[in-house]
């Protein structure tokens, strides 16, 4: 499996952000897909999560309301709709996928947000 990360760039506070994932290769439904950003100086975070079967999604508090995953099955694709984004969203987000939540064995390359104040 790979993964190919797209949609990043630089935005004002309170904008809204799509990123996309393109991933080639066999996935099992039971796999997991999830965006990891790692901003200036932080540690990596994981900020959503989905199931690739079930579809069952997962959000930390920090950006719970306001980032919504999804994927397309026919098009082998994840998406993070980022809206009403603020200056500490600004970080390389990664997509990565495995077999469960967080425990990604493959990870795309990241694509860069800035959100400026």
């Amino acid at each position: 499996v790979q993964l190919q990360a797209s949609g990043g760039g630089t935005v004002q506070a309170g904008d809204s952000l799509r990123l996309s994932c393109a991933a080639s290769g066999p996935f099992l439904s039971s796999w997991s897909v999830g965006w990891v950003r790692q901003g200036p100086g932080k540690e990596r975070e994981l900020v959503a999560n989905i199931r690739w079967g079930a579809g069952n999604t997962y959000y930390p508090d920090s950006v719970k309301g306001r980032f919504t995953i999804s994927r397309d099955k026919g098009k082998k694709s994840v998406f993070l709709q980022m809206d009403s984004l603020k200056p500490e969203d600004t970080a390389v987000y990664y997509c990565a996928a495995g077999t469960g939540l967080g425990d990604y064995i493959v990870w795309g390359q990241g694509t860069l947000v800035t959100v400026s104040s």
